[in-house]
């Protein structure tokens, strides 16, 4: 895995609201962590932006918070993520809060390659995409059969499709045909 985006940010705690500086690392599989220093060796928290974020405001959008000392509300940026959770930080500048705003949204929105939280449930060296939604759709794996002549392995893709269950569809389908065939019965009676 690869950085993204790597930085110093200010984060707002959750319970007395102060002021906190953090490393901020973002990985180029859509995990954001955040470390108590540049170091690495103590990890705050973590959010997995295809997953657990639903939106990211900065400025003027960020209504409910106050800068700290010194810094212009247009230095905010908020992650709001799926559990409720709104995460509050501070750029350094302006462009600095763009920046962070514009590569958390593009891991947020894109499709990403990570590795799979389905410990033992696919093939070693498995790897999930996540759709924008979230959800993990496709399996990708270095076949291991190499072929009668030699021949180079190829890229399978294996497709989960989302099932639907829907009890309403159903409902309605039972309905419909209901009164079709009532309409058609009466019709049948006339000749």
């Amino acid at each position: 895995m690869a950085f993204v985006k790597s930085g110093w940010l200010l984060r707002q705690s959750t319970i007395l609201k102060r002021w906190k500086k953090n490393w901020f690392d973002l990985w180029s599989d859509g995990h954001l962590i955040y470390y108590d220093d540049q170091t690495r060796h103590s990890v705050e928290d973590k959010i997995h932006m295809p997953v657990d974020c639903i939106n990211i405001r900065i400025g003027h959008e960020c209504w409910d918070i106050q800068p700290p000392d010194g810094k212009p509300k247009d230095c905010m940026l908020q992650i709001v993520c799926r559990d409720g959770k709104t995460i509050s930080l501070c750029a350094e500048s302006t462009d600095d809060c763009l920046a962070w705003k514009f590569t958390l949204q593009d891991s947020r929105t894109n499709t990403t390659y990570g590795c799979g939280p389905y410990s033992g449930a696919y093939p070693p060296g498995t790897q999930v995409a996540y759709a924008t939604n979230g959800q993990a759709y496709a399996v990708p794996y270095q076949y291991p059969y190499a072929g009668l002549y030699g021949q180079q392995p190829t890229n399978q893709v294996i497709i989960r499709e989302r099932y639907r269950d829907s009890d309403s569809d159903l409902a309605l389908g039972m309905l419909a045909g209901a009164a079709t065939g009532m309409a058609l019965g009466s019709l049948f009676w006339v000749f």
